[in-house]
């Protein structure tokens, strides 16, 4: 729970995502205060003051060494955001929780299932807060459409078939997200992880088999991929990311038998075709709020958390699945 009205944040990693989500944490100064900032790219935290700055604001001091941070000025910081390549997350996030922070730590989770089972262990052990910032479960398209599928409104759950496809593959090239020991995959975890956890947060089970083929595109990282898999309710899922595409767009499908639900991996639209009805209609959702607003609403008590370790954990599970299913050329692989 928050212990005041104002949540001071420790930044861990101030690179162009982080500077992305400083662009609104910046307007809420009546409920945040950016107390300290972890980069050890002098470069990267320059352009991370200049936005504070620009906005009016003193910039927080640079503390670059995360173990410092946390000894020296705990006193400071109620929470830490996480922001940092994939392979950081885990290790950043348990020293947060272990130092009394609550967490609020960028997609994908962790890198593989036995850190994910780790990360909620240490979350069980502290009794902090844990969100992850997946725009797809934060979304209130997705959201309702958990709600419609849980409620037993949209009937039995038969499967889902779902997309991605994206330049990734140059926008990506020569950076860290096309090197293996950080990013732990290709574009099915980078920009492909806002599929497989939408998908895993829409279905709310467990794969039970996967089979996986990926295409590096002669890269040493994963560009397109196709996975097939079955739920624990016998449920049929298609999983298509082409990162490189010379377009980007997002489709997910989930067919039941009252009808069918379609939206996107961030979200960002909701569509219902119910039985008898022969067109796609919009659904009504409520009004969309930031991630960063989410998250100060869930540790106020005042919302669920939209996406728990426990769903980073099914999606790292599925994750491990399409790894070992791949290397096989497809052989199909119990989760």
């Amino acid at each position: 729970m928050a212990t005041s009205k104002v949540t001071r944040v420790a930044l861990i990693g101030s690179g162009g995502m982080a500077r992305h989500h400083l662009q609104g944490m910046l307007k809420q100064t009546d409920t945040t205060q950016i107390a300290w900032i972890c980069e050890p790219s002098p470069a990267a935290y320059e352009k991370a003051a200049a936005m504070f700055t620009e906005a009016g604001l003193q910039p927080p001091p640079n503390e670059p060494d995360l173990e410092a941070l946390l000894t020296d000025h705990i006193g400071d910081v109620d929470v830490a955001f996480i922001i940092t390549p994939h392979a950081q997350h885990h290790d950043q996030a348990a020293a947060a929780l272990q130092a009394g922070l609550d967490v609020l730590v960028e997609k994908p989770m962790v890198m593989n299932a036995a850190e994910a089972n780790s990360l909620i262990d240490v979350r069980n052990k502290t009794g902090k807060l844990v969100v992850v910032a997946f725009n797809g479960s934060m979304s209130p398209q997705v959201r309702t459409a958990v709600k419609m599928l849980r409620s037993g409104e949209m009937g039995e759950m038969l499967g889902i078939n779902a997309a991605v496809w994206q330049t990734w593959a140059a926008l990506t090239a020569g950076t860290w997200r096309q090197d293996p020991p950080i990013s732990g995959g290709g574009y099915l975890f980078d920009t492909g992880a806002h599929m497989l956890n939408t998908v895993v947060d829409l279905a709310g089970e467990e794969f039970t088999e996967v089979a996986a083929w990926i295409d590096n595109r002669g890269r040493a990282v994963d560009i397109n991929g196709v996975v097939i898999g079955k739920l624990k309710s016998g449920g049929l899922v298609t999983l298509n990311g082409m990162g490189e595409s010379g377009v980007t767009g997002t489709d997910i499908r989930v067919l039941c038998t009252n009808g069918m639900l379609r939206t996107g991996v961030w979200g960002g639209y909701l569509e219902a075709q119910m039985k008898g009805e022969t067109e796609l209609k919009p659904v009504d959702v409520p009004p969309s709020m930031g991630t960063w607003q989410q998250f100060l609403r869930v540790r106020a008590g005042e919302q669920e958390n939209p996406c728990p370790p426990e769903v980073g954990l099914r999606m790292a599970r599925l994750w491990d699945a399409i790894q070992a299913s791949a290397a096989k050329n497809g052989q199909p692989v119990a989760v």
